[in-house]
C-alpha cells in the first residue's frame, strides 16, 4: 500500500540548485533512509516531506488520513511547558479522549460514557500517562515537572523524540535521531523502531543504526535519486556496482563519440544526405560522453606535529560538582599513537574529562602532567561559533595563510578549501549559507590545519555525511599522534579505537581492552553469568533444604495462614501463566508498539507482585506438614 508519492520535485536557494526531477515512493511499513553528501539537500527534502518547507515545483501526495511525526534537528518546543505537559500535549487526540471521558464520568451520561469509553479503547488511552513516563525514563528524562526552557539542546531533542514515539504516528520522519543519545538509548530506539508498525523515513550518519533499521535506501547523488531495496551493507555493494556500470557506459559513449564526431564534422553537404536519426543519436552520445561521475571525496592528509617521549601522565585525579563525583583517584599514562574511545551514559563525566585534560577546568586533587611537545586539536561537541557574516575563506585565513599537509608540502587557504571539497564558488560564500554538515566540515578543517599531535574529538560524527566519516576514519587510523574520542557512533568507534575508557558514574572508570562491539559482547556475557549464578544459588539452596533433616519442631499453620497459603499457590500459578504469555508476545516481533509498551508495564508489575508473593509463600511453606 502506497503511503507517500513524490513526483518531479525541485528545490533551489537563489542560484544554488539542490535537486530537480526527484521521484520517490514509500509504501506502508517501509523503513527508508536518505543518503547524500553534506549540502546535497537531505534535510531540506525531509523538511519538504514534513511540511516545514515548500518545493519550487513537483507534487507530494500522502495517502488520506495518515498521521505524521517529524523529529527536526532543532525541534520547536514550548519553553514554558513542563516536560510532562509538553509530551502529553503532543498526543492531542489522546488528551482530548481523556478529557471527554472525565467529563462523561462527572455527568453520568450513559451515551457520553459509551462514546468516551470507545474512544479510550480505540486510542489505548487508559495507561497513556504510564507509557509517557516509561518512554521518558528510557530516554533518561526524569524530572517531569522541569520547565522545557531549562533543558539542554540534547535533552530537548530527546523530549521531542519521546513525544513522537508516544503518539505512534503512521509515518515517522527522523532527522539525525541518534544525535544526543547515548549508546544505551540508541540500542533501545533500535529495538523500538524494529517492533514499531510505523513507516519510517530518516536521515542519519549512524551506519549501524541505518543497517539494523532500514530496508530501503534512496541516495541523492549528482541531483539524481537512486533506489536500493536493502540495508546499508547491501547499498554499499550495489552502489559500487552502479558506479562501475555508469563508468563503463560513459567510456563506451566516449569511444563512440570520437567516431561519430569524425562523421558529423564532414562537409555540410554530406551531412544533409544522412538520416536525421543519426544526428539525433549523436547528440545523445555527446551528452553521455561528457557526463562526469562526481566521486570527489574529502582528502584528509594533514601533517601532525612531532610527538616527544612524554605524552600525558595523569596521577590520582579527583573531580566533583556539588555532590556528583565525576572522577575518583584516576591514574593513566598515555602512550604514543594510542587511540582511546570514551563511552558511558549522559552525565557520567565524559566531556568533563576532556576539559580536564585540556585545562579548560581544573582538577580538585591530583595532577595532569602534559609533555612539552603536545599540541592539542580539540573538536568540541558544540563547535566554534562562526561569525555568520564572514566568508568561508576568511575563516581559514584568520588561522593561517599556509597549511602544512606533510612531506614538506604547503597549501594556500584556497587550495586547502578545495582539498576539503569546498569548490571555488563556495570560497566567498557567507558562512550563514552553509548547511549544518558543511559548517561541521569547516570546523574540522580549523582543528586539523593547526597540525595537532593529540586529537580530542567530542562527538565528531554529528552532522558529517557518511562519505566524510569514511575518510576521517581512514585518516585517524593512520594518524601518528594520540586520539581520544567521545562518540555514540558504534561503527566509528569500532573502526578507530584500540581500547575504551568506560565511565559508569560515581567517579568509576574502567579501561576495557577492545572496541565497542567487543565491550558489548563482554557486558552481555557478564549479565548472563550473573543471572545463571543467581539461578544456580537458588537451586542449590532448595536442594540443600530438601536433603537436610529438619531438626526443628515444625509449627503448624493457623486456619487463616493455611487459607492464605492456598490462595498464594493459586495466585502464583495464574501470575506465572500470564507472565509466560506476555513474554511470548514481546518476543514475537510482530506486535505493534502500543501493545508492547502496555505489556512491558504489566510485566514489570507481575514481576514485583511475584517477588512479594513468592517470599510470603516461602515463609509459610516452612510450616506446611
Amino acid at each position: 500500500m502506497n503511503y507517500l508519492q513524490i513526483d518531479n520535485l525541485k528545490k533551489s536557494f537563489g542560484d544554488l540548485l539542490l535537486f530537480e526531477n526527484i521521484n520517490l515512493s514509500v509504501d506502508k511499513g517501509q523503513r527508508v533512509a536518505l543518503i547524500a553528501k553534506n549540502g546535497a539537500g537531505k534535510s531540506t527534502l525531509l523538511k519538504i516531506i514534513g511540511g516545514k518547507d515548500t518545493a519550487d515545483s513537483g507534487n507530494i501526495i500522502y495517502r488520506n488520513e495518515l498521521t505524521v511525526g517529524y523529529l527536526e534537528q532543532v525541534p520547536p518546543l514550548n519553553d514554558d511547558n513542563t516536560v510532562l505537559n509538553e509530551v502529553m500535549e503532543a498526543g492531542d487526540d489522546v488528551r482530548q479522549a481523556i478529557e471527554e471521558y472525565e467529563r462523561a464520568c462527572e455527568t453520568a451520561n450513559a451515551e457520553l460514557m459509551d462514546k468516551a469509553t470507545h474512544a479510550m479503547d480505540t486510542l489505548k488511552a487508559w495507561d497513556y500517562e504510564a507509557r509517557v513516563k516509561q518512554v521518558l525514563s528510557k530516554l533518561k528524562i526524569d524530572k517531569l515537572d522541569q520547565k522545557v526552557g531549562t533543558l539542554s539542546g540534547g535533552q530537548k531533542k530527546r523530549l521531542a523524540l519521546a513525544a513522537i514515539i508516544i503518539r505512534n504516528p503512521d509515518i515517522i520522519l527522523l532527522d539525525e535521531p541518534t544525535n544526543h543519545l547515548d549508546l544505551d538509548m540508541i540500542e533501545w530506539l533500535e529495538q523500538y523502531l524494529n517492533n514499531s508498525s510505523s513507516t519510517i523515513i530518516m536521515v542519519t550518519h549512524d551506519r549501524y543504526f541505518l543497517d539494523r533499521i532500514c530496508n530501503v535506501i534512496y541516495e541523492l547523488d549528482n541531483m539524481q535519486m537512486y533506489r536500493y531495496k536493502g540495508n546499508y551493507s547491501y547499498y554499499l555493494e550495489k552502489r559500487q556496482e552502479r558506479i562501475a556500470v555508469e563508468n563503463a557506459e560513459i567510456e563506451k559513449a566516449r569511444n563512440l563519440y570520437k567516431k561519430e564526431l569524425d562523421w558529423i564534422n564532414r562537409t555540410p553537404s554530406a551531412r544533409t544526405t544522412k538520416a536525421k536519426y543519426r544526428i539525433d543519436a549523436f547528440e545523445d552520445t555527446k551528452q553521455k560522453a561528457h557526463k562526469r561521475i562526481n566521486s570527489d571525496q574529502v582528502k584528509i592528509d594533514v601533517a601532525s606535529s612531532r610527538l616527544g617521549k612524554k605524552i600525558i601522565e595523569i596521577y590520582n585525579i579527583y573531580k566533583k560538582f556539588d555532590k556528583t563525583i565525576i572522577l575518583e583517584d584516576f591514574t593513566y599514562n598515555f602512550k604514543r599513537g594510542e587511540k582511546v574511545g570514551i563511552v558511558g551514559g549522559n552525565g557520567t563525566g565524559k566531556s568533563t574529562f576532556l576539559n580536564l585534560l585540556t585545562g579548560e577546568i581544573p582538577v580538585d586533587k591530583g595532577n595532569i602532567d602534559i609533555g612539552s611537545t603536545i599540541r592539542f586539536g580539540y573538536y568540541t561537541q558544540d563547535g566554534i561559533q562562526f561569525d555568520e557574516t564572514k566568508k568561508v575563506i576568511e575563516v581559514i585565513k584568520e588561522i593561517a595563510e599556509d597549511i602544512s599537509v606533510g612531506e614538506g608540502k604547503q597549501l594556500s587557504p584556497t587550495q586547502f578549501l578545495n582539498y576539503f571539497l569546498f569548490p571555488p564558488k563556495m570560497h566567498y560564500s557567507f558562512v550563514s549559507k552553509l548547511s549544518g554538515g558543511e559548517k561541521r566540515r569547516l570546523y574540522l578543517m580549523t582543528v586539523l590545519m593547526q597540525n595537532p599531535n593529540f586529537l580530542i574529538l567530542d562527538e565528531p560524527t554529528n552532522d558529517l555525511d557518511i562519505m566524510t566519516l569514511n575518510v576521517l576514519e581512514d585518516y585517524l587510523q593512520a594518524f601518528d599522534g594520540c586520539v581520544l574520542i567521545v562518540s555514540h557512533d558504534r561503527y566509528f568507534m569500532d573502526k578507530v579505537v584500540d581500547h575504551l575508557f568506560v565511565f559508569s558514574g560515581n567517579g568509576k572508570v574502567k579501561d576495557f581492552p577492545g572496541d565497542y562491539t567487543q565491550y558489548r559482547e563482554w557486558t552481555d556475557k557478564q549479565e548472563k553469568d550473573i543471572v545463571n549464578s543467581e539461578k544456580a544459588k537458588i537451586v542449590e539452596e532448595k536442594t540443600k533444604k530438601a536433603v537436610e533433616p529438619d531438626t526443628k519442631e515444625k509449627k503448624k499453620l493457623s486456619y487463616k495462614e493455611q487459607q492464605e497459603f492456598d490462595r498464594l499457590e493459586a495466585d502464583l500459578e495464574l501470575l506465572n501463566t500470564e507472565k509466560t504469555e506476555i513474554e511470548e508476545i514481546l518476543s514475537s516481533g510482530s506486535t505493534d508498539s502500543e501493545l508492547i509498551t502496555e505489556k512491558s508495564i504489566r510485566l514489570n508489575e507481575i514481576n514485583e507482585i511475584l517477588d512479594q508473593k513468592e517470599m510470603r509463600w516461602l515463609e509459610l511453606s516452612e510450616f506446611v506438614c
